[in-house]
C-alpha cells in the first residue's frame, strides 16, 4: 500500500430477468437492457452504473494505459475513477487529450486518487477544466497522535476550499488505521465530524471497515450524504480478518454487498467503485471483468 502514497456517464448495461437466491438475476441481452436503462433510468433493484479503481489493473496500466481502459470498457464499467501512476494522473497525456479518449469510450472519468498535499491547484485546476467530479487522497498512513488527525483534519478543509475554487470536490479514502481507537478516539470519527460537509466529503472503503471490526452500514447511517463513493472489494473469508492482503472476486468473499450498497443509496452513495488487490489463480485483468458481471447482476 506504501506505493500508493505517490500518487464513467454512460448508462451501465443492466441484466433483467426473475430474481434468483442471493443477488443473482437472469441476463437479458445486454443492448436491450441498456436501452431500456438509458430510456427509463436504472431498473428498480439494480445497481445502475459503475466504475473500476484502476490500481486493480495497475500492471496492465504501467504497459499500455490505453488498451488497458479499453478492454475495461468493454467488460461494462462506465465509469473510471484513476490514480498517480508515476505519469501524473492522465499518463503523460494532456488532461483534454486524456477526457477525449474517455469520451469516444463512452467512460466517464470522474475521479482519480492523487496525492494533494503537492500541486493541488494545478491538480484541481486541470481536474475542473475537463469536469471531473472528484480529487481523492488515498492515503495518510497511520498517525501517532490525535494531534495528527487534527492537523489533517485541517489540511482537509484547505484541501477541498482549493477543489471548490476549480470546481471539483475533495475526498478522502480511507485505510484501517483511521477505524482503530487511538488515545480513546477513532479517527475517522473526528475526521467526518471536523471536516466542512461543504468542502470534505469521504470515500468509504467497505473492505476495509471491514478488516478493522466495523459495520459499514452503520457509519452509512450514522454519516448519511459524507460518503458519496464506495469502493466494493470484497474480503477472502478463508484469510484472517485483520491480514491487510486479503481481498477476493466480489462475490466470494463475505460482504452482503446487496445490504451494504442498498443502505449507500439510501444514504447519498452514487459511486460505486470495484477494486482489488490481491489475485488468487486468475489475473487482474481476468479478476476486472468477473466483478463487472457481478455488478451487472447485482440485485439491492
Amino acid at each position: 500500500m506504501k506505493d500508493r502514497r505517490k500518487f464513467i456517464q454512460l448508462t451501465a448495461a443492466m441484466s433483467m430477468g426473475a430474481i434468483l437466491p442471493l443477488q443473482f438475476c437472469s441476463p437479458k441481452k445486454e443492448s436491450d437492457s441498456s436501452s431500456q436503462e438509458a430510456a427509463i433510468g436504472p431498473l428498480e433493484g439494480s445497481l445502475g452504473a459503475f466504475g473500476l479503481q484502476l490500481w486493480s489493473v495497475k500492471e496492465s496500466m504501467s504497459e499500455d494505459p490505453i488498451e488497458t481502459i479499453k478492454k475495461v470498457a468493454s467488460f461494462g464499467y462506465s465509469q473510471i475513477e484513476g490514480f498517480n501512476g508515476g505519469k501524473g494522473i492522465f499518463w503523460g497525456m494532456k488532461n483534454t487529450e486524456f477526457k477525449s479518449i474517455m469520451d469516444d469510450l463512452g467512460l466517464d472519468f470522474f475521479a482519480s486518487h492523487t496525492n494533494t498535499f503537492e500541486n493541488l491547484e494545478k491538480q484541481a485546476a486541470e481536474a475542473g477544466e475537463i469536469g471531473m467530479k472528484y480529487l481523492i487522497n488515498p492515503y495518510v498512513g497511520p498517525q501517532k497522535s490525535m494531534d495528527d488527525f487534527k492537523r489533517l483534519a485541517d489540511d482537509f478543509n484547505k484541501h477541498g476550499e482549493i477543489c471548490k475554487q476549480n470546481g471539483v470536490r475533495f475526498a478522502y479514502h480511507n485505510h484501517g488505521y483511521t477505524f482503530e481507537e487511538l488515545e480513546g478516539q477513532i479517527p475517522q470519527e473526528y475526521l467526518m465530524e471536523n471536516t466542512d460537509p461543504n468542502l470534505v466529503d469521504f470515500e468509504l472503503d467497505l473492505y476495509w471497515v471491514y478488516t478493522a471490526g466495523h459495520d459499514p452500514i452503520k457509519w452509512l447511517e450514522k454519516y448519511p450524504n459524507r460518503f458519496p463513493i464506495g469502493h466494493v472489494k470484497d474480503k477472502d473469508g478463508d484469510v484472517e480478518i485483520s491480514d491487510p492482503k486479503g481481498s477476493t472476486i466480489l462475490g466470494t468473499g463475505v460482504l452482503d454487498f446487496p445490504a451494504i450498497l442498498g443502505k449507500g443509496k439510501d444514504n447519498g452513495m452514487n459511486y460505486f467503485v470495484v477494486e482489488q488487490e490481491r489475485f488468487e489463480g486468475t489475473s487482474p485483468m481476468e479478476a476486472a471483468e468477473k466483478n463487472a458481471n457481478y455488478m451487472k447482476n447485482l440485485s439491492l
